[in-house]
Order: C-alpha cells, then structure tokens, then sequence
C-alpha cells in the first residue's frame, strides 16, 4: 500500500467494514511491507499490495468492497501453500508480514483478532523451504565513520552480519571503501541494512533487499545496552570487541532490527565475534571474481572452485567450506592441523566410514536455529532424533590413534541422551509436515492425550460393539455405524430395510439409495468425540510446545555438536577430493617463497577432455617476478589463475593440484585479470583496469602474490606499454612482491636484463600449414611470436582482413622505427603504424618552434593537414 492509500479521512475509515479497518491499522504499521492478511483458508492482500504481490506472484486480483466509491484490489494464496509463495517473493527481495488470527472466533464480537506474528525478510530466514540449504543467508548491515565524528574508531566502516539460521554473529571494521566492497562480496548478502546518511550509495547498490535506516538506529550506547542484555552481560570485553565502536553502531542497528522482524527471543545469538583481516589472506573484490571462487564470470555456481572442491555429505559442511574458501587463513598452526588431519584421514581411509554416516544427520545446524526460535516442525525433530542416535556409530568409526584434530572434534561429537529419549518417546516415527492437526505425539508419552485421542478416534471398540448391538436389536443385518465431519456419527441402512427401524431411532438424512439415523446413546457418544477432539488438539499442541521447553538448556551443546560435525565433514570432504582428484599435501612455512612442480587447475582440469598439461611455477626472494610471454589462447591466464588458486587452497588447509608444492604464507592476493565497462559507474573498460591496478599498487607488500595480466591495454600503444613498464618497475623495485605478469608488449622482456629478481617465462605453440598448436607448456625465457594472426584466423576473421592484415605486418616489420625506451638494448625496437620518412614527420623536424610566428604556425598546419 502507498502513502496514498494510507492518507484515508476519518469519515472514509468509518465507512469500511470492521474487518478493513482491523486491516488498516495493522497495516499503517508495515507500510513498505507485504501483509498477507489470514482470512479462512487463504492469506488475502489489499490495495497496492494486491496488486504488487498479482504481479510479482502470477496470481489473479479480484476486489472486496469499496472504498470512496472505488472497488479495494483484492489477491489471496492459500494457506496451506503459503512457503511457495514467500520462497518467490524472498528471492526477488520481498519482506513479508504474516498476520494471523489470535482470538477465538466463537467468542468474538466483531472480526477475529489478529496480530502479526512474524515477518519475513530475505535474510532472517530460517524456514527450510525459503532457504537454499548449501548457502548461507546472511543479513549484513553497515555504518560509515563521517568526518566529524572520525575520533569513533581508525576505521572508515562498520560492519555487521548476521546468519540467522546458526546464530553465528561478526563485526568487522574494514578500513577503505575497495575493503567493505571486497566483504560484502564475500558475504553477499540476501538483506543490507545501510544509514541513511550512507554518502556513497554505489557501495550497495547491486544489492538486493536494500533496507535504509535512520542514523539514531546506529547509536552506540544503545547497540552496547542491546548486545549486553542479549547475551547477560555487564559489558562485551569478554568477547574481543573493545574499541570496534563502528562494527558495534552496525551490530546494533542489525540486532534491533531482526527483534522487530522475528518478534520472539533469540537465545541462539550467544555471542559476537569480531573478525579482523589480519588472521586472513585478503582477497580483494576483483580477485574474488577473477578467481571465481563459488561464482563463475557469468553468476552462476557452476565451473567455480567451489563446484569442484564441495562433495560435503552435509549442507551445514558445505556451507562451511565456502567460508573457508572465502576466508583463507594466515594461522600456520591451524592450517598444518588440518593438512595433517587430511593425511590421517588419507592413510586410515577414515572418509570411507564417516561419510555415509555424516549424509544421514541432515542440517543439524539450521534445525538448532528453529528449535531456537520455536519454529521448528515435527519433522525436524525427527531429523535430530535420527542424528542423535547416529551419533554412537560415527564415534566407533575414529579410532583412538587420531590426529589431535579430529580427536578434539570426537570429543564435542558426544551422544546427548536426554534430548535423545525425550524425541524417541514424544515423538512418532513418521510425524505429519505440521503439528496442526496433531497426530505428532507418540502413544505412551502422556496418559490423557492417549484418553483423549481414543475419544477423538471415535473410540473404534465402542462403535464396533455397537453396530454388532444394534444388528442383533433390529435384524438388520447390513447395518452399519460410520462417521464423516460433515453429519456425525450415523447408523446406515438401505431404504428399503429403513422401514423397520426402532422407534427410538432418529433420522439424520435421506441418500438415494440408503438412509441414515441416530440414536441418543450415539449422539451422547458424538457429544463427547466431539468435546475430545478440542481437548485432544489443544494438548497436544501445550505437549509439542514444552518440547521446546525441554530441549533449549541443551542449546550450547546442540551448536557445538553442529560445529564440530560440520567441520568434520570438511575435513572428510578434502580427503575424498584429494584422493579422487589426485591432489598432494603442500608444506606451508613462514618464509616466502612459492614452489609448484607440475601445478594444475582445479576447474580447467575438470572442463577438459584431454589431459591437463600440469606446469611449475619458482617465485623466490631472487626470483619474484615472471613476465609470462605467449600467443593468446596459449594458457597465460590458466597459468596465472592456477598459481593463485593452489596458494588460496594451500591457505584454507586443502591439499592442492600438483605434484609437490612450497608454499610460504602470503597477505593478500591480486589478480587485476580481464575488464569490462562498468557503465552503472560511468567507467570505461581502461578505467576499470587502471582502478584495480591502482588498488595493487597502493596495497601490495613484499609477502602479497600479485597476478597481472596485459596491463595497458586499453589504451594507445606507447602509453600502455609506458604504463605497464613503470608498474612492473614498481612491483619489482618498491614493492617486492611474488608477481606474475603476463603480457604482449615484448619490450618489457628486456626488463630481466636490468632487474635481476625479474625473469621471462613464456607458453609456446608451433606453426603447421597456416595453423597454430597451442602447446600449453612453461618455458623459460621471453616468446618468439605473437601468433595473433593465427588465433585471428582461428576464431574465424574473414581471409581477406588476414591477407591484408599480413601484408601490413610485412611492411610495418620492414620499417624498424626507434624504441621509445631508452634503458632497451638498441637491437629491440618498437614498431610503428607511421612511416619513419612521411612528408609530414620530415616538415615536423624542420621546424624551428622558437622563432615561428602565429601567421606561420597556422599556415603550417593547412600544409601538414594537406601532406596527412
């Protein structure tokens, strides 16, 4: 609904029914929120609403009423296929307020009272159906420290986010907008909370679920006050957070925001973490792309290293392991844990026991959450009941002789048998999807439910003596006593032996061919079914609820057994990967250096039929950069994108593509590969490259991996060739970093004669009739060709552009003009498209500039104009 609708005048409100007015107060609460309005069997939507969700949803609008003479749009979803509806809307950005009856409509005078229960935001979901269970979905909300009140915090952004489906909590304060960029790609967050003092809106742009903020909502005393009371605390130095003023304005914000939206306690939010980039590899936002993490070029999942690498037996494991991926870390004590971990793993053949038992626990995780939040249903607790009771058998399968890791994650893998029995006796085996209708409670667990269920069945005994009572009594033989929820309970009969029913029989209806009647003993026995039938649901529903009760002082312990399982099953995963995939145990040290025999790429590897041609890479202290020479298509940015790769998986504690691998820890990785217009931003291809090369050099350090690949390109000749010489300087020179940089411009070749930490590599290919083969192999030293003729040929440019293109090569590679830089060897020089000898360059140098008159200059220029 608009502000329009909602600007109703008094006399117009009083007008409309009891029930459209209940609506429009409720509705002036959430007015940028889609109610969904229960009425009976279906949630219905009005005015603007109706018409957004008719849209949105592919569903008709209808009208109810009117108001000031005009119909009121009308569009309903029915109850029962509700999760359908939301799961659509949540994925285009939606939140949705569900309003549900509260009273009791026997005893209301006037409409049912309702209130709203729950909305549902994109990224406080915990619901299985509107979840994607191997992504997270996060809520993230951020903060910007404004020049005057800088003296808050050293950092220039706040940040908060939010899984609500495990109650994992993080702040962080990245330092310059290029680092809240790269986190918010990481997180990619389903909801973003921003101020609305925000000064730079393209940060959040591209993001869906947009929600702005007033600036008091950032308040630091009260987010500190919010944060204190959720967790019991007097104050939050127990959890590292000291000083992170602006990560905790955007905690704040965020917290206060999803107990507005769940309306229920959230005691699975126990704590905050505060996540500083110095414990990580820092990967940029064009290095995550680049790199194609857990989304390719094109957005999509598929050809990503994560497509690869995730075999997870559970969706908590894999949901993990792209935190991982996203998240690589600089803790050598904690990644040679979890290579040694993956060797005991290898050598025992421990992943062939645990993983088909890990696929059976399901997502303990998120089932934790909803008990959390008393949104759990009867099939979730089923789901943990059968994982509790799998739990014993995972634990035989470690044996005593572990590593240390695995023997730590065996420890908090421990049986909960309270919760255990409480679910094998509360809860029938195959429980209904909802506790609605009941029939969720198991036999035996509560005396007066089994009293009141026989009485709501009907009490099978009581009516089978009955009708064998009643044949005896009458003769009739084909009598029978059924039940259906329209009429009762009834005694049937065909009309024809209707005729001599007892006097004391009733009739209740006429069919065609039988009739039907009561007695006062079955219309006593229906009173009580009946009765029983409330008293039976309302119990079982007070039982269902207490479970929870029951189950959440185990809370704790339910999330770190889901932890210790999901990290578990990562482990696991990486030693199948390792041994399907043929990936070996690099040894990781603290000094720098990066060794790779026969390194191949985790995805091109996978892509390719034919077998992957596996390449080295040595970067030392004498050896930190590579010029990576060679035709295109000839596997210079395979190249380049594998090395990264095995350096980010070497630091995530997975075992890597090659043969054997050295790999010294690193802080950041670059990669400044590819470009396209960033036309939302108004920036060119060249400007988008010159960007992120900047953000290289700025922030690049001598234990930094940086990949560059054709630098200069998109502008002229000698400028790009200028700029990719002085950027290459500086990275050898000043920054020192492990560089690999591929190009085409040759003359930066002839660096490696004047930097001696600097080195030419190049991937070669052969000539055959006219034809190129790729031969996809390192070698040292710089190419000897470009073949862009050939690949021009190759992806089909006509034969006469090739001819001609030929010609002008030959001409142009006959008229060796002078190089631009004078450091190069004399016997390399750069080509150029203007004859050393035109008129026009000889009239040029003729001119002596200072003693030329305004007169002569002009007449120059015709002359020159006229020779061009």
């Amino acid at each position: 609904m608009t502000n329009k609708d909602l600007d109703i005048t008094q006399n117009e409100y009083t007008n409309h029914t009891p029930m459209m007015r209940q609506y429009l107060t409720i509705k002036a609460e959430f007015p940028d929120i889609l109610i969904f309005y229960r009425m009976g069997d279906f949630y219905e939507l009005f005015f603007d609403d109706a018409k957004k969700a008719s849209d949105l949803l592919d569903i008709s609008l209808t009208a109810r009423g009117k108001t000031g003479g005009n119909a009121i749009p009308m569009a309903g979803v029915p109850y029962h296929a509700v999760e359908n509806y939301l799961a659509k809307l949540v994925q285009l950005g939606e939140s949705v307020a569900i309003c549900e009856q509260i009273g009791d409509p026997a005893t209301s005078k006037g409409p049912v009272e309702r209130k709203v229960v729950r909305v549902i935001t994109p990224g406080t979901l915990t619901d299985e159906a509107l979840l994607t269970d191997r992504q997270d979905s996060l809520i993230v909300a951020i903060v910007e420290n404004h020049a005057t009140s800088r003296k808050r915090s050293d950092a220039n952004f706040g940040l908060a986010y939010l899984d609500m489906a495990s109650g994992r909590f993080v702040i962080t304060e990245p330092q310059t907008s290029e680092q809240l960029q790269a986190e918010l790609q990481r997180l990619t967050p389903a909801e973003l909370l921003y101020p609305e003092t925000l000064t730079d809106m393209a940060l959040v742009n591209q993001y869906k679920g947009l929600r702005r903020r007033p600036e008091w909502e950032f308040d630091i005393e009260t987010a500190i006050s919010l944060l204190n009371k959720q967790f019991g605390t007097k104050e939050l130095t127990g959890f590292g957070v000291n000083g992170k003023l602006l990560g905790l304005s955007a905690a704040g914000c965020l917290f206060q925001y999803v107990k507005d939206t769940q309306r229920t306690a959230l005691p699975h939010i126990r704590a905050i973490i505060s996540e500083s980039a110095s414990l990580g590899v820092v990967l940029d936002a064009a290095t995550r792309r680049n790199l194609e993490l857990t989304q390719n070029l094109q957005g999509e999942i598929t050809n990503t290293l994560a497509a690869v690498l995730d075999k997870s037996s559970t969706p908590m494991g894999s949901r993990l392991l792209k935190r991982w991926i996203h998240f690589p870390l600089r803790d050598l004590i904690t990644l040679n844990n979890r290579h040694n971990a993956i060797e005991h793993i290898l050598e025992t053949d421990l992943h062939s026991d645990i993983q088909p038992i890990l696929k059976g626990l399901g997502d303990i995780e998120r089932i934790v959450s909803r008990i959390a939040l008393r949104s759990a249903r009867p099939r979730d607790f089923a789901r943990l009941r059968y994982a509790l009771q799998q739990l014993p058998l995972l634990q035989s399968c470690i044996p005593s002789a572990s590593s240390g890791y695995i023997k730590t994650l065996a420890k908090l893998i421990q049986p909960i048998s309270g919760i255990q029995n409480l679910l094998e006796q509360a809860i029938i085996e195959n429980p209904p999807v909802l506790i609605r209708d009941g029939g969720v409670i198991a036999p035996g667990y509560h005396q007066e439910l089994d009293v009141l269920r026989d009485l709501s069945d009907g009490a099978t005994e009581f009516l089978a003596q009955l009708e064998q009572r009643e044949k005896e009594r009458t003769g009739i033989h084909s009598l029978k006593v059924g039940y259906n929820k329209v009429h009762g309970f009834f005694i049937e009969m065909s009309r024809t032996a209707a005729a001599n029913v007892p006097d004391d029989y009733i009739r209740r209806q006429t069919l065609k061919n039988n009739e039907r009647f009561i007695t006062e003993e079955l219309k006593e026995h229906e009173h009580k079914v009946l009765s029983a039938q409330g008293k039976f649901l309302a119990l079982e529903k007070r039982l269902y609820q207490e479970l929870f009760d029951k189950i959440l002082p185990e809370l704790v312990q339910l999330q770190t057994l889901s932890q210790a399982v999901a990290e578990l099953d990562v482990l696991t995963n990486f030693a199948e990967r390792a041994q399907t995939l043929n990936y070996v145990k690099p040894i990781l040290s603290n000094e720098a250096g990066i060794n790779i025999e026969a390194g191949r790429h985790v995805v091109v590897e996978q892509m390719t039929s034919d077998a992957f041609i596996a390449n080295p890479v040595v970067l030392t202290e004498q050896r930190k950069m590579l010029i990576i020479t060679g035709p295109n298509m000839g596997g210079k940015s395979t190249y380049m994108r594998q090395t990264a790769l095995i350096v980010l998986l070497a630091h995530i504690g997975c075992y890597v593509p090659a043969d054997a691998a050295k790999i010294g820890m690193v802080d950041r990785i670059f990669t400044r590969i590819g470009a396209s217009d960033d036309l939302a931003s108004g920036r060119s291809t060249f400007m988008v490259e010159m960007t992120e090369t900047a953000n290289i050099l700025h922030n690049a350090t001598d234990r930094s991996l940086v990949l560059l690949d054709e630098i200069g390109r998109g502008t002229s000749t000698y400028d790009g060739l200028s700029l990719a010489w002085a950027c290459a300087e500086m990275l050898a020179l000043k920054t020192h970093a492990f560089t690999l940089f591929a190009t085409h411009y040759f003359e930066l070749t002839l660096l490696a004669d004047q930097i001696s930490t600097l080195a030419n590599v190049h991937l070669d290919a052969m000539e055959h009739n006219d034809n190129i083969i790729f031969m996809h192999a390192i070698q040292e030293g710089a190419a000897s060709k470009s073949f862009g003729l050939q690949v021009a040929q190759l992806a089909g440019v006509p034969k006469t552009v090739i001819s001609r293109a030929k010609q002008r090569l030959s001409e142009l590679e006959s008229k060796q003009a002078p190089s631009i830089l004078p450091e190069q060897s004399s016997n390399f020089e750069q080509l150029t498209l203007v004859a050393d000898d035109h008129p026009a360059l000889k009239s040029l140098r003729n001119i002596d500039i200072n003693n030329i008159t305004p007169k002569q200059a002009l007449d120059l220029l015709f002359e020159l104009k006229a020779k061009l």
